[in-house]
């Protein structure tokens, strides 16, 4: 049942990134949670072992959403290659942060980003593209913050550089299809940052590298990477304004049941 479980996981997590140009980390770490509490893992790692897998697997869906996106014109890589130096050192900073973190602080700092990119959707805030992309200090800064961000979170930065990327007059499906490349360097720095903090970690459950779980890496990226071009091919077609409207409740509704966890509930 939980190998099912990480196959649904995997399926709805590579649909979502290549249609939103997340890196599907924002579906993978509350089911991942809810699953790895099913199966009794070790309460004290589990957010964190969420969050580390939720990276791993993203190195997986970023390549299947970002080739398709390329296969269409839609990667800038000109930006991705001027963000990754500082999308790099805040991912991996940001992951040595979390696993000082405890559990139930993740959880909630989680619960708050979701319910953040939730209302972003909802009311479609978009900022206005009234500036160009930043030189080289400003564009390594704000790397670091997106990188930094997403470690806590266990995402693949679209939440974050999707809007960053709009802001700075990058047409909206460029900065989709940009956004899924830079999830790679975002999920390659972060899972090596858990893997590192997380190998001398006591307690942790059989067939874990650090705070990644292999089966759950094993079984998400096979459907990830199976779904991530079919959502890659949507975005260009289906009415994406609405969809995302849709999912933004899908996100509410975790985002509340994962809070309601915290309290015992």
């Amino acid at each position: 049942m939980h190998w099912l479980w990480y196959m649904l996981t995997g399926s709805c997590a590579g649909l979502f990134a290549g249609l939103f140009g997340v890196g599907g980390g924002i579906i993978i770490v509350p089911m991942l949670t809810f699953v790895f509490t099913s199966q009794l893992l070790p309460p004290l790692h589990i957010a964190h072992l969420a969050l580390g897998t939720s990276l791993a697997t993203i190195m997986f869906t970023s390549v299947s959403s970002f080739r398709a996106h390329h296969g269409r014109g839609a990667v800038n890589w000109n930006v991705v290659k001027a963000i990754s130096p500082g999308i790099i050192a805040g991912t991996f900073a940001g992951s040595w942060v979390a696993a000082a973190l405890s559990t139930q602080f993740l959880k909630g700092f989680f619960v708050m980003f979701l319910y953040y990119v939730a209302l972003q959707m909802l009311l479609g805030i978009r900022p206005a593209p009234h500036r160009e992309l930043p030189g080289r200090v400003g564009i390594f800064s704000a790397g670091s913050v997106i990188g930094g961000i997403s470690s806590l979170v266990g995402i693949g930065g679209g939440s974050l550089s999707v809007p960053f990327l709009t802001w700075c007059n990058v047409p909206l499906l460029s900065a989709i299809g940009t956004s899924a490349a830079i999830g790679l360097p975002i999920a390659v720095a972060g899972a090596a940052g858990y893997i590192t903090s997380g190998i001398a970690a006591d307690g942790l459950p059989k067939w874990s590298l650090g705070f990644v779980y292999l089966p759950a890496l094993l079984g998400v990226s096979i459907a990830s990477i199976c779904t991530a071009p079919l959502g890659a091919r949507l975005a260009h077609t289906l009415p994406v304004g609405k969809l995302k409207k849709l999912f933004a409740l899908l996100l509410i509704v975790m985002g509340t049941k994962l809070l309601a966890s915290l309290f015992g509930y």
